[in-house]
């Protein structure tokens, strides 16, 4: 694999826009979509133009500098005069709207409201006498640098989490993932591709299996071009292939990402992963999940509190446009399921790896402290599930 990634970055700030890769039109042709209002970049989010949990924090926070930047920009109604109050009350309106789009994505709530912290804390800060222009200046500047820092450290936390999950990648594996947790599902890197592209940069010879992931296909779409890309082989197959993969003993280990992931352990990630776990399990195949610790949320107690996003019915019963199933029909397109944490073998961060009891050392980890893996109590549990 090169040393320079051969994708470019899904989320930038350029020329006074959100620039996104346009993930809609993978893998026909790479087009830039640039967004220039909090609208715009809100109706990005909502037909999936960027998606990925760690993508949409990096989404949120540059959409909350954008508002920044109009309002700093543009006075608004009535040719005002912009203030500091006024740009950080449109950085709160803005982080509003943007976290409304994707409620299951924790990190495009996290993203976007560290930078409302961070346009707050300037706007406080401005000096009584400052009010007016440079008041609303120096928010808007103080806005942009915190998403900037937010963008450039989820690319050092990947390449961090990827390094310690390429301990758990055996030399000659091949690795079963789903959707995309890829560079294209983050600021850069990747979560899941991230442990893969570590292995192999560590001299690992390693193989991917590729999931398509209906309805939206992200697995075909996008993962399958990302790792062509890399020159990282890749099979793809249909998502009710990988438990005939598994019973031939093809499979070597599970590696998926997360959109949240609850204090328990319980990980809310792309539907179609639970059944993924259900299967490792009864093959006693390792399911390690790519948590960054921006996806893992401390105040939801465990998985049944992870609101599930509903998709439009449309994404099922069309495909690329053409229309697969009659009219009149009841759909369903729930976004995501929920793999209980029970099923989960261990959770990859960028500060080291949890093992079982995943909420006790998943705890440890945010709290600076190593986590310790209760390494024969997982190992009585392999040994149950091969009986």
């Amino acid at each position: 694999m090169a040393a320079e990634d051969p994708i470019p970055r899904t989320v930038e700030w350029r020329d006074g826009a959100v620039r996104l890769i346009d993930q809609r039109e993978l893998p026909g042709r790479l087009q830039f979509l640039d967004c220039r209002t909090v609208d715009g970049l809100c109706e990005a989010i909502s037909s999936l133009a960027v998606r990925g949990a760690p993508a949409l924090g990096a989404a949120g926070a540059y959409g909350v500098a954008l508002a920044c930047r109009l309002d700093a920009d543009a006075a608004g109604d009535g040719g005002r005069a912009a203030s500091a109050a006024t740009v950080a009350r449109a950085a709160a309106e803005a982080a509003d709207r943007l976290i409304a789009t994707r409620p299951t994505a924790v990190n495009l709530a996290w993203g976007a409201r560290r930078v409302l912290v961070a346009a707050e804390a300037a706007a406080a800060g401005a000096a009584a006498g400052a009010a007016g222009g440079g008041g609303a200046e120096a928010v808007a500047r103080a806005a942009l640098e915190e998403a900037e820092r937010l963008a450039e450290q989820d690319v050092a936390d990947n390449r961090a989490l990827g390094r310690h999950g390429a301990a758990l990648v055996p030399d000659g594996a091949q690795v079963l993932t789903h959707c995309n947790a890829g560079a294209l599902a983050t600021a850069g890197f990747g979560t899941a591709l991230a442990v893969v592209r570590a292995a192999i940069d560590a001299g690992k010879r390693i193989q991917v299996i590729a999931c398509e992931t209906r309805p939206f296909l992200q697995g075909a779409r996008l993962t399958a071009w990302e790792l062509k890309k890399d020159r990282i082989p890749v099979t793809l197959i249909t998502d009710n292939m990988a438990g005939h993969l598994m019973q031939r003993e093809r499979v070597s280990c599970v590696i998926v990402g997360t959109d949240r992931t609850a204090a328990n352990g319980d990980v809310a990630n792309k539907i179609g992963t639970y059944p993924l776990a259900v299967l490792a399990h009864r093959h006693a195949i390792p399911f390690y999940v790519a948590a960054p610790l921006s996806s893992i949320d401390f105040a939801c107690p465990n998985g049944d509190k992870i609101p599930i996003e509903e998709r439009p019915v449309r994404e099922v019963t069309h495909v690329l446009g053409r229309q697969i199933a009659p009219s009149g029909i009841r759909v369903l397109n729930p976004a995501f399921d929920v793999t209980p944490n029970e099923l989960v073998t261990a959770i990859v961060t960028e500060r080291g790896i949890a093992r079982q009891p995943l909420g006790r050392t998943l705890r440890r980890l945010v709290e600076g402290a190593p986590a310790k893996p209760e390494r024969k109590a997982e190992a009585r549990r392999m040994r149950a599930r091969r009986r």
